[in-house]
């Protein structure tokens, strides 16, 4: 079955927001490296761990995309 419209948007909407996570993961673990380049372990850490999450987020994201698009969570038009 075609998702609607609204469902559409909402698969779109939460793959988006799951891309932004993972590119700003990248982002942040390049910056660790040069941190950890630097001689700034501790922060460096800090930023690793921080990415970690963003990774967990955008696994969660992925898969409720992934769930919209098998028709198990739906959006309703207001």
């Amino acid at each position: 079955m075609p998702l609607t419209k609204p469902n559409q948007e909402l698969r779109r909407d939460l793959k988006e927001a799951a891309s932004a996570l993972k590119w700003s993961g990248v982002d942040l673990f390049t910056f660790a490296k040069k941190l950890l380049t630097a001689g700034d372990e501790d922060g460096a850490n800090q930023l690793m761990e921080i990415a970690l999450r963003f990774q967990g987020v955008e696994d969660k994201l992925e898969g409720y995309a992934e769930e919209v698009k098998a028709g198990r969570v739906t959006r309703t038009k207001e």
